[in-house]
């Protein structure tokens, strides 16, 4: 059994209802943390819902759709009227390239080829998504002096790959964005950090007809890769620590020398 080393602590992991929001979600739940699984509306957060309580956890349902403002808001006042605070935030939710291009992976287009409707559309949820979330939180946490803030990103390769516009400008600019909420919130005893898997993985962003040919190509990772370093950026150990950049298949050698600085 995990150690419960979160008891007590309330966080919030958006796109929560598969893939890597899943398995963080499931991570932090089992280490303990109070979760609301924040996600669009259907079936598949109500199920992921449905299956963290019936194992014991405090797991919660909350639609939410990170591209609309008052959608954003309303998560806010239901994690403030619920639990009063929230300790954790967990920026998640993305598209990838498949809703742009489905045979991104066999046949990249150019940017030039990518509508701006479609580039909008990403950038939405990818990038604009990351900071209506955090802007709705940030106040809370500033308010009470104390917060975690881990923004999940990509490869750098993924940022420089061909056919990969919007999504590699997408996790570029949330980088960005992730180093300067960490200055602008770092004297109000809020922390914000990248976290990324560290290699392609297991997740609904790789179309399942092409599956097979990446797995004969490279080893894909599985989601829980992130599970052991988002709950150390939630737990007390990874107190003051800011304006990192950890990727999950190297975490503990990130680890063994931050602790031996």
């Amino acid at each position: 059994m995990a150690q419960k080393t979160l008891s007590g602590v309330y966080a919030l992991v958006s796109g929560a209802s598969s893939g890597l929001g899943y398995a963080m979600s499931e991570a932090l739940l089992e280490a303990g943390a109070s979760v609301a699984l924040a996600s669009r509306k259907g079936p598949l957060l109500e199920q992921a819902v449905a299956g963290f309580q019936k194992r014991g956890f405090d797991a919660h349902a909350l639609p939410m759709d990170v591209r609309s403002e008052e959608s954003v808001n309303q998560a806010v006042e239901w994690v403030d009227r619920v639990w009063g605070r929230l300790d954790v935030l967990v920026n998640n939710a993305g598209i990838g390239m498949r809703t742009v291009n489905p045979k991104f992976l066999t046949e990249p287009q150019p940017f030039y080829q990518v509508t701006p409707e479609e580039f909008r559309e990403l950038i939405d949820t990818n990038l604009t998504g990351y900071f209506l979330v955090a802007r709705g939180f940030a106040p809370m946490m500033v308010g009470r002096g104390k917060g975690r803030i881990i923004n999940i990103s990509m490869n750098h390769e993924t940022m420089k790959r061909k056919g990969f516009v919007p999504y590699g400008p997408s996790r570029a600019a949330t980088e960005s964005l992730s180093y300067i909420m960490a200055e602008d919130l770092k004297d109000h005893g809020v922390t914000v950090n990248m976290l990324l898997p560290g290699g392609a993985t297991v997740t609904g962003m790789i179309p399942d007809e092409f599956r097979g040919k990446i797995e004969s190509m490279v080893s894909l990772l599985d989601p829980r890769i992130m599970a052991e370093p988002i709950v150390y950026l939630a737990s007390k150990e990874a107190e003051g620590i800011t304006g990192q950049r950890i990727v999950a298949t190297e975490f503990h050698k990130w680890l063994a020398a931050r602790r031996e600085s």
